[in-house]
């Protein structure tokens, strides 16, 4: 006589455990990813919103401003829990500014590396823009 037993076996049951643990694994770090480069493009949209600002101070000033807040603004906090934004100006002639955002080094985007910005806006590195 035949027995007939409904449910898994252990070695089934392990393979599944394993199948979805190596899932989660390429989930996860798919995920790590795509926060990453959230980050960075708020970033890079704040950067360039600075720039922005700066080229209208220039304007108004003849001069480009050293600090976020002599533009009347600040940075957010989704940016700044993950970036320091520096302004470094050159009177020039002609005057100039470079903005860059230096990842924290405690912070998940702190491999990024930096990103930068002129006054003729050229960006870099060119491959993270």
């Amino acid at each position: 006589m035949k027995m007939h037993h409904n449910g898994f076996t252990l070695i089934e049951l392990m393979i599944t455990v394993a199948i979805v643990g190596i899932l989660a694994a390429v989930a996860s770090a798919s995920y790590q990813n795509y926060l990453i480069k959230s980050t960075r493009a708020t970033a890079q949209a704040t950067l360039m919103d600075i720039a922005q600002r700066e080229q209208q101070y220039l304007i108004d000033n003849r001069s480009y401003a050293d600090s976020v807040s002599t533009l009347s603004m600040s940075v957010p906090d989704s940016v700044s829990s993950y970036y320091t934004i520096a302004i470094s100006i050159s009177a020039g002639p002609p005057p100039g500014f470079t903005l860059t955002a230096t990842p924290i080094s405690t912070s998940r985007q702190r491999l990024d590396g930096a990103l930068t910005i002129n006054q003729a806006g050229t960006k870099t590195p060119s491959d993270k823009w």
